[in-house]
């Protein structure tokens, strides 16, 4: 008589189980033999791929897979990929159309991809994108991106959906950042090295979150030169009780 209700006990336990959001991490490569020795160009991708919840696991994955296409591509817009099979195919078959038609010329084409698990809790799940690509030039372009979601829902979370007051967190920012940098309160931000836009302090496009704090990322271009390097502000949590929203 016991049997019935332990299966169905199982039954349910398996059943929570798959609804628990969980990550797998996939891998993929593309490496191209046309006209090359020792360093053919090669696409390699390491991503943390959700499952479990299913309407929350597919959003997740599909907004990854989109910022992938965005970075992963050769010409004036994104591939067409359906898969990242298909997206380091057709990166990899950019580079051997191209290489078909100048067989003479150098290509040291490649492509990183490393997406890990940066900080996660009931309420925020925060995934960094690690991205290096080269196409030909004087240098490839290296960058990080965080991506920001509502592990109950799976949808992307906004900058200002982090903050109580946007614009007060913002001017707080601004004052540890001109004291981090050195630049005096009375002077134009971009007084020294910088160059942000209209000559005024913006928030990142890239915020993480740690343990300890939260970290203002600007990337390379973004508001200095590329020999600059990215540049970066952490605050901690304990400073942050005025103006955190969501942790």
């Amino acid at each position: 008589m016991k049997h019935p209700f332990y299966l169905m006990g199982l039954f349910f336990l398996l059943l929570g189980c798959q609804q628990e959001l969980s990550f797998e991490t996939q891998t993929y490569n593309q490496k191209s033999a046309l006209l090359c020795n020792e360093s053919c160009p090669e696409a390699s991708l390491t991503i943390p791929v959700a499952k479990g919840k299913a309407v929350v696991a597919d959003s997740i994955n599909k907004k990854v897979f989109w910022v992938l296409k965005e970075l992963i591509y050769f010409g004036e817009k994104p591939y067409t990929s359906k898969d990242y099979n298909e997206l380091l195919k057709a990166f990899i078959g950019s580079y051997e159309k191209l290489k078909t038609e100048f067989p003479k010329d150098e290509f040291g084409w490649e492509a990183k991809i490393e997406g890990t698990i940066k900080y996660q809790s009931d309420r925020i799940l925060n995934l960094e994108i690690n991205h290096y690509t080269y196409t030909g030039g004087a240098h490839g372009y290296q960058g990080l991106r965080s991506l920001l979601f509502d592990p109950k829902t799976g949808k992307s979370i906004a900058t200002k959906q982090l903050f109580k007051d946007e614009k007060a967190f913002k001017a707080f920012a601004e004052k540890r950042f001109r004291s981090k940098y050195r630049i005096p309160e009375n002077h134009a931000i971009n007084t020294t090295t910088f160059m942000f836009e209209g000559d005024q302090f913006q928030l990142p496009l890239n915020i993480f979150y740690s343990d300890k704090g939260i970290l203002l990322y600007y990337n390379r271009y973004e508001i200095a030169s590329y020999a600059d390097g990215p540049q970066e502000l952490f605050i901690p949590y304990e400073d942050l009780k005025d103006y955190l929203l969501l942790k």
